[in-house]
């Protein structure tokens, strides 16, 4: 979360700003702001290669989510494990510049 912050800090903010201002309806809600996060996400190459090489913990976080879509803060032991994989990857000769995206 914290790189997906420092890269695509715009959308996650308004993305966070939805959820915890409708936290029943949230899924619903906030679907297209959850959107941009993804394309920013995705086309950035420093969150690629986290989730390439943490892709296990990633999968097991949004399945948590999935399954807990009521209570989302019950994922954050999942949030744990990925992030502690995040950290450990090796981001030698990857390009930290921000990708423009799309409004």
């Amino acid at each position: 979360m914290d790189i997906t912050a420092k890269y695509c800090h715009k959308e996650m903010d308004a993305y966070g700003s939805c959820v915890a201002s409708n936290p029943s309806i949230w899924q619903e809600k906030c679907h297209e702001l959850k959107m941009k996060v993804a394309q920013c996400t995705s086309s950035h190459p420093v969150i690629q290669k986290i989730r390439q090489d943490c892709s296990k913990q990633f999968m097991e976080f949004e399945k948590c989510l999935r399954e807990n879509q009521s209570t989302p803060a019950s994922c954050s032991a999942h949030v744990t494990r990925f992030l502690g994989c995040a950290e450990t990857v090796d981001l030698s000769g990857v390009d930290t510049k921000p990708v423009p995206v799309p409004s």
